[in-house]
């Protein structure tokens, strides 16, 4: 509601009174998500960090209930906002159409993180049954299904097990664990943009695409190209050009590269592992645009054009990847460090332990993915002109969903 009224009043208010009323907007905005998400974070490091200077304080914590979705609505609607008072878009005047909006029951609880310049005008207009949309959304609810039950469910009962007792397991183990991990959560993320995205299309509506086969990325620029990519555009429009994109000194792109990746982090979720991944990323991706940069070569070979130079330049981003990705799923930085450090022990050139079979699964699948990189999405198959083979591939992945589906698990990012 404060929104919808600041955007009303951003129209024709000028001067100061408009930096006021945009102030108001990112004041609640950003307050609330404060409060609900971070308040307790932040009080808990502060009286941590009284400890090291052995002065300990006594403190109150919040005790409050993660309203659920808070972090993709409350983007959303920010960026309603923030396009308002650069004047990109004009305010809307239909209170009804703006809380749909907000509130859109297929991406409300974890995205896509739409913009109101997208999906506000698709309110407001008629809309009318359109079967090839309509067979395209069961397509994608499909694939969605597939990924989320048949790749992310089964993927978590072995990273469960591993993370929880990663001092039981070999590093070569650990390590397929932290494959496993990066399926899951591919899976489980990705499967819910899909079904998302094909339950808006049923009812008429066009969201934007979240991922784009994000581990056949050859380097880190591209995967933050490929996946959430409604979150890192986001990052991108209202956090990394207004600090000044590339076009700034080398320390200041240092810095604004950080600052994104750092707030990427912190979005995910209020604990140091989610900051140490997003430093990660970051670090990492300063030192692939600064050698890019200087030594006027595409990163990872990227000039060698063969499938084989393809695959290792892929490969190394997934090492890269899967890496971080023990920093987001750890409970604390010592469980990380811990798993980490027994991966990269002796241990890591032996044989793996178990799951040998569903590990060859996860690669063909990978291999599904590949061929399917140039199309929309997973079971964008209207190329194939023999429709029982289309069928056939239809109901075979119906059949894996309902014989394979592992144990239920709740979305990962039901968390944020």
């Amino acid at each position: 509601m404060i929104d919808f009224l600041v955007g009303r009043q951003l129209k024709s208010a000028l001067g100061n009174p408009r930096k006021v009323l945009f102030g108001i907007s990112l004041f609640f905005n950003i307050g609330i998500l404060f409060v609900f998400k971070y308040f307790n974070f932040f009080i808990e490091t502060f009286t941590e960090a009284f400890l090291l200077f052995g002065k300990p304080i006594s403190y109150n914590s919040l005790e409050f209930i993660l309203p659920v979705g808070i972090s993709f609505y409350t983007f959303q609607t920010l960026s309603y906002t923030i396009d308002v008072y650069r004047r990109r878009i004009d305010p809307t005047a239909d209170v009804v159409s703006f809380f749909a909006f907000v509130s859109f029951f297929p991406q409300l609880v974890a995205g896509p993180i739409e913009r109101a310049s997208n999906l506000l005008p698709q309110f407001q207009k008629t809309r009318i049954f359109d079967y090839h949309k309509s067979v395209d959304g069961l397509r994608l609810i499909l694939g969605g299904l597939f990924k989320k039950m048949v790749i992310a469910d089964n993927c978590a009962l072995i990273v469960n097990n591993l993370f929880e007792n990663y001092t039981d397991y070999s590093g070569s183990t650990l390590f397929c664990g932290a494959i496993f991990f990066g399926f899951q959560i591919y899976g489980d993320f990705s499967g819910y943009s899909d079904i998302a995205i094909g339950s808006a299309r049923l009812l008429g509506f066009d969201l934007m695409k979240n991922f784009n086969f994000p581990y056949l990325s050859k380097n880190l620029i591209e995967f933050w190209r490929r996946w959430h990519i409604s979150l890192s555009t986001w990052f991108r429009d209202y956090i990394y050009i207004p600090l000044g994109g590339n076009r700034v000194s080398n320390s200041r792109l240092i810095f604004n590269i950080l600052i994104v990746f750092l707030l990427s982090g912190l979005w995910h979720g209020a604990n140091l592992t989610f900051l140490f991944w997003g430093l990660i990323h970051g670090a990492i991706l300063i030192c692939t645009v600064f050698i890019s940069k200087y030594k006027r070569l595409n990163v990872f070979m990227d000039n060698q054009k063969s499938i084989a130079i393809d695959f290792i330049r892929i490969g190394i981003t997934f090492f890269i990847v899967t890496i971080a990705w023990v920093f987001f799923r750890a409970e604390n930085i010592t469980e990380a460090f811990g798993y980490i450090n027994r991966i990269f022990s002796t241990s890591f050139f032996s044989i793996p332990q178990g799951n040998k079979l569903f590990l060859i699964l996860l690669m063909g699948y990978f291999l599904i993915e590949w061929f399917q990189k140039k199309r929309e999405h997973l079971l964008d198959i209207c190329h194939i002109s023999l429709k029982p083979i289309r069928y056939l591939i239809y109901y075979a992945t119906a059949f894996l969903v309902f014989y394979y589906g592992g144990d239920l698990q709740t979305f990962i990012y039901f968390q944020f």
